[in-house]
């Protein structure tokens, strides 16, 4: 847009907002003069949209300037002021039993809609708006430990997001070494699984002809990667994060490649926790490869297993002749990663243990104990590969004993994993795996 468009553009909007807030009663000046909860009503009660967004602006300008103290209070009031109405959900619940029609059935679920979803729909409407609304989120997260009460603001805002960012409105957009810095430094700082150390440890993820990044989008959050997958191209399968990442490790001509590996996926909203969309994420990633490479034959992921560590240490005294106790002997000694022979006594008995974890072990709602394992055996990959000592930093023995994993995505099979998983919660798992379940 031309810079006096723009210029015309901004004069506009500021006209229709010194509008709004003079009908409003707001001073030009004194854009807080209202209370919080009034502005909240002036917001659900009224008709326009120009005098909505106006106010929707002034009710997320307040709430980012609002202290923790004022935001649990923000968080308490919607919970408690703004839900149902409570007559009028009586009187539609009465209406759809005594004449149960469509009609009445549209006018029950309407009143048994909170009144602050329509207060979060409106505040979206304003600029920032989904950007502040994902905040807080964010903020309410923090708080659910300690106020339980929450819980239905925050099963409010997963139902909109679940909406809102519909994986119809996300765009896959590649990041590459020219991508605008802005969005660089996003990566380098969400980065979640293996740290990107530098600027010179990003380029050498994101230049070398072997090296690929996606990510997804949402239009109102253009500049805000919502989720990203590292990838790297490879001849075989890789067991070792630490040379798949080292930066003086020698590129390969991506003709060359045959695989294409899955190394690291970061969601970057924590409010945005219960939105999936890693499965589309994973499918259009490999279309893109595949137009580009048609050479790529397999699809895997070099996971780590975060979980491993400490399900493991509650074995310790559970008794059972599947984790031998010298394991955990042996587990305690120093730098045992280090030490061959100790490598050596250790390897048979921990994949063995890390293979009744991923494959057995489970959450209280009977998935996998592992988020990891959740997240990729949901989208239809299958456990492929446990790799011993696949990554001994401190991070990777702290986490799993140095434990990693490959899973994978065979295209051929990936919907039929998914419907064994998300139906009866079977573990699609290679025969090689299964047999360490009978050392």
């Amino acid at each position: 847009m031309p810079e006096r468009q723009r210029d015309i553009l901004s004069e506009l909007l500021q006209a229709v907002a010194h509008r709004s807030r003079k009908l409003l009663g707001l001073a030009n000046d004194d854009r807080s003069a209202l209370p919080t909860r009034s502005l909240v009503d002036a917001l659900l009660s009224t008709h326009g949209e120009a005098s909505g967004v106006a106010l929707a602006r002034v009710l997320l300008d307040r709430w980012n300037a609002m202290s923790e103290s004022g935001r649990l209070e923000w968080f308490l009031m919607l919970a408690r002021e703004l839900g149902p109405d409570q007559q009028a959900l009586k009187d539609a619940v009465a209406a759809w039993l005594d004449v149960p029609t469509p009609g009445n059935a549209g006018r029950l679920h309407q009143a048994a809609e909170p009144r602050r979803q329509e207060l979060f729909r409106r505040m979206n409407m304003a600029p920032g708006g989904t950007t502040t609304l994902v905040r807080m989120r964010e903020a309410l997260l923090a708080e659910l430990k300690t106020a339980p009460e929450l819980a239905p603001v925050d099963a409010d805002f997963e139902h909109l997001f679940a909406s809102w960012f519909n994986r119809g409105f996300l765009l896959l957009r590649r990041i590459e070494w020219s991508t605008p810095a802005d969005i660089l430094e996003k990566i380098i700082r969400y980065e979640a699984v293996h740290e990107i150390r530098d600027w010179n440890d990003l380029k050498g993820r994101l230049k070398p002809a072997d090296r690929r990044c996606f990510a997804f989008f949402h239009p109102r959050m253009p500049d805000e990667p919502l989720v990203f997958v590292e990838v790297a191209l490879t001849r075989g399968m890789p067991s070792d994060i630490a040379r798949l990442i080292a930066e003086d490790r020698q590129p390969i001509g991506e003709a060359e490649a045959d695989t294409a590996v899955f190394y690291s996926i970061s969601n970057t909203q924590n409010g945005l926790r219960g939105v999936s969309f890693g499965n589309l994420l994973i499918k259009q990633v490999v279309e893109e490869l595949l137009r580009d490479l048609p050479g790529l034959k397999t699809f895997v992921t070099l996971s780590p297993v975060p979980g491993f560590a400490t399900w493991l240490a509650t074995q310790q005294d559970a008794g059972g002749d599947r984790i031998p106790p010298q394991l955990f002997e042996l587990l305690s000694k120093p730098d045992w990663h280090l030490q061959p022979d100790t490598q050596t006594a250790i390897q048979p008995s921990l994949e063995q243990a890390a293979a009744i974890y991923l494959i057995e072990a489970k959450a209280p709602n009977g998935k996998p104990a592992d988020p990891v394992a959740r997240f990729h055996l949901n989208n239809g990959a299958a456990l492929e590969r446990i790799n011993f000592c696949g990554d001994p930093s401190a991070k990777g023995m702290r986490q799993s004993h140095g434990i990693m994993v490959n899973y994978l995505y065979d295209l051929d099979a990936i919907d039929r994993n998914h419907e064994a998983y998300a139906n009866a919660g079977e573990v699609t798992a290679a025969s090689a795996v299964r047999r360490k379940l009978r050392k």
